[in-house]
Order: C-alpha cells, then sequence, then structure tokens
C-alpha cells in the first residue's frame, strides 16, 4: 500500500531533520504558518510525538534547505512560493519543479514551461544561467515528487525516502532495505560483517550506513 504523499505522516520532525543533515529547532519555525500557508507542510499526528511530517513536508524541508544553503533569504524563498501559489493555485511551491536559482536570485517557471521570472520583480530571466537544486529528487509524470536521495548517506548506498517502499522509512535504493533494520541488527549485537552478508551488501557500505544514521557516541 502506497502512503499518500500529502497526507499520511511518515517521519517526526526529529527524525526529517536528521535525515536531511539540519537542526530540529530550524525545521520547526519552518513548519510554523507563513501567510497564506507554510512553506514545509505537517499533519496532526495521532499522538504527541508521532510522525507528522509527510513525503511531500519532506521534500519541501530538503529544497527549503538547498535553497538556504545557497544562502537565499528566508523573505526570497516566500516571494517566489507566492508567486508559484498565484501562477498555479497549488501550495505546496516548494515540492515542485517550479523554483529555481542563479545563487543570486529566485526565479519561477510558468504555466507555459519555457519562461522564468525573477520572484522579487517578475522579470524574465534566462533558463540556461541558471542552477538548479532538485537534482535529487525523482519526479512523477503529474509533477509531484516521487523520490528523494538522502545525501546525509553515504552515495554508495543510495538511501532514499520514497513513498512506495518500507511505508516512507529511508530504505536502500537498489534493495529496499530499510535503513531501521540495518541499523536494529548491528544493535542487537550482529558483527557488521554478519550484517552485510544478512542484506547481501559490502561491509563499508553497512559501516557508512550506520555512521549515518546512528549518533556518534552509538556508533563509535
Amino acid at each position: 500500500m502506497t502512503a499518500d504523499i500529502y497526507t499520511t505522516p511518515l517521519l517526526t520532525a526529529r527524525e526529517t531533520a536528521r535525515y536531511l543533515g539540519m537542526p530540529e529547532s530550524t525545521l520547526d519555525r519552518w513548519l510554523l504558518p507563513r501567510g497564506a500557508a507554510p512553506l514545509v507542510h505537517a499533519v496532526e499526528p495521532e499522538r504527541r510525538g508521532w510522525p507528522r511530517v509527510p513525503f511531500v513536508g519532506v521534500i519541501e524541508a530538503y529544497v527549503l534547505r538547498a535553497l538556504r544553503d545557497a544562502r537565499m533569504p528566508l523573505a526570497a524563498v516566500d516571494r517566489a512560493a507566492e508567486l508559484v501559489r498565484e501562477e498555479f493555485g497549488d501550495p505546496y511551491a516548494l515540492a515542485r519543479q517550479r523554483i529555481a536559482t542563479d545563487g543570486v536570485d529566485l526565479f519561477v517557471r510558468l504555466a507555459d514551461e519555457t519562461s522564468l521570472v525573477r520572484a522579487r520583480d517578475r522579470q524574465h530571466a534566462i533558463p540556461e544561467v541558471l542552477h538548479e537544486h532538485l537534482r535529487l529528487i525523482e519526479w512523477a509524470s503529474d509533477g509531484a515528487p516521487r523520490r528523494l536521495h538522502l545525501r546525509t548517506f553515504p552515495e554508495a548506498a543510495d538511501v532514499i525516502i520514497d513513498p512506495r517502499f518500507g511505508w516512507g522509512a529511508p530504505v536502500l535504493g537498489a534493495k529496499k532495505v530499510r535503513v531501521a533494520d540495518i541499523v536494529g541488527l548491528w544493535k542487537a549485537g550482529e558483527r557488521i560483517a554478519d550484517v552485510a552478508d544478512e542484506y547481501d551488501l559490502d561491509v563499508g557500505v553497512v559501516e557508512d550506513i550506520i555512521r549515518a544514521a546512528t549518533p556518534p557516541a552509538a556508533a563509535a
């Protein structure tokens, strides 16, 4: 059964922040309402402390993190998101292939798919100069996000979040083994070599996954 990317809570804010390599306090601020709609969407958890971030929220947080890493002011991101909402009536502005940056300004791709306008003044831009920050997201044919490759894990492991597998928990892209299952075996006392053998993985990949998924003190 596939989780709905908009309404099914997959991760807690703490898990989302850890997988995206960012402070939980920052994500908590982004989850708060801002004007017409939040930049990062959440749903009501069934119980306190349970997951509240759906897949679309994970994508929004990843894109916002990438834009902030590129030194885009939050006010500029708000303007770009508002332009997307005005043009398309879509509240999930950051989870679409509409916003791009050249490292100086933010731009929005309009409905004709060829026009790009600068968010702050709606001046048209030349597409060739833009640098997209969305290379780790795979998109469905309807333009919705389908899969996120997590850069906090080693490239050789290719850890992904994909609502079609593992109920949205991070899994290895090739084998669809949950990261939690790999870490769980190791925490239960299995040797790393035995964990690697269990899932037919390289020992070095298992070591890197455990290191990335556990606090430094636990992985030491």
